[in-house]
């Protein structure tokens, strides 16, 4: 009998620019307690022996802007360009090249979210990478080994999917890994958040406080109270912190509570910066 798919491990991760275009502007201790998370995500990741990751993150009008704004796309390529241009491979400080792309698994999870009453837009070809998935990579797969299901949310412009709608999805793609034997091991990254403002007078400010509690229930592992947000109480953390739903995805994926690993409130990477591990 064919040993079907599970998920063997899920993490959650800020892709502030910061983290690897200029790490040196954060205060030495926090930089550290960053660095020293990533590390220990990246020696889970490798004792876990993952035959493919389902990457979850907004993106930032790289590959879609308002004339066609998905609640939700999957990528189904064989490879992914990143950084999207050499010139954003300069400002991250992170090569330009083609990561892998476990594409079978990829159109695997597109039909059964069609199956499962979602309608992500299929992306079969084309989508790039920006800071969403090429920052926290360096960190967790530097050498881009592998194989990547992209899954963009979109945290970015509203109307956005609700809380609620973005936890269901996780939970799809748990079933949905669970019906297939392509990738019997599979990881769920997702990476975005937490407070931030883009683009505003309060750019580089960050709300410690609304941080703090979203980790306390991501912690709690209460999908009732993960799901309870309104815009507007997201609003008050930045335009940028409604990428958490990338968070929430990744929380419906894992089905428990997480450990934070590291949060800090660095103002100079213009991010409340947190990495955390679920407890699978």
């Amino acid at each position: 009998m064919t040993e079907q798919g599970r998920i063997v491990g899920a993490f959650t991760t800020s892709h502030s620019p910061g983290l690897t275009g200029f790490p040196e502007r954060a205060e030495p201790a926090q930089r550290k307690a960053v660095d020293d998370a990533f590390t220990e995500v990246r020696r889970r990741i490798d004792a876990l022996e993952p035959d493919a990751i389902i990457a979850v993150s907004v993106e930032h009008f790289t590959n879609f802007f308002l004339g066609n704004l998905p609640a939700f796309a999957v990528g189904t390529s064989e490879g992914y360009l990143g950084p999207v241009t050499a010139e954003m491979a300069e400002f991250l400080r992170v090569p330009q090249h083609i990561y892998t792309g476990a594409a079978e698994l990829g159109r695997h999870v597109y039909e059964f979210a069609l199956r499962s009453e979602f309608d992500p837009a299929l992306v079969e070809g084309g989508m790039a990478f920006d800071e969403n998935f090429c920052v926290p990579l360096k960190h967790l797969d530097p050498e881009s080994r592998i194989p990547l299901v992209p899954v963009i949310v979109n945290g970015v412009n509203p109307p956005w999917p609700t809380p609620r709608r973005c936890f269901a999805f996780g939970q799809m793609l748990r079933s949905a890994v669970e019906s297939q034997a392509v990738a019997r091991r599979v990881v769920v990254l997702g990476t975005g958040g937490l407070s931030h403002w883009v683009g505003t007078p309060e750019s580089g400010s960050v709300n410690e406080t609304f941080d703090r509690d979203f980790l306390r229930r991501l912690e709690d592992g209460d999908a009732a109270a993960l799901t309870a947000y309104s815009d507007e109480e997201i609003d008050a953390a930045g335009n940028g912190a409604h990428e958490i739903r990338t968070w929430l995805v990744t929380a419906g994926a894992a089905g428990t509570g997480f450990d934070t690993l590291a949060y800090e409130p660095v103002p100079a990477w213009l991010t409340g910066t947190a990495v955390t591990a679920a407890r699978l």
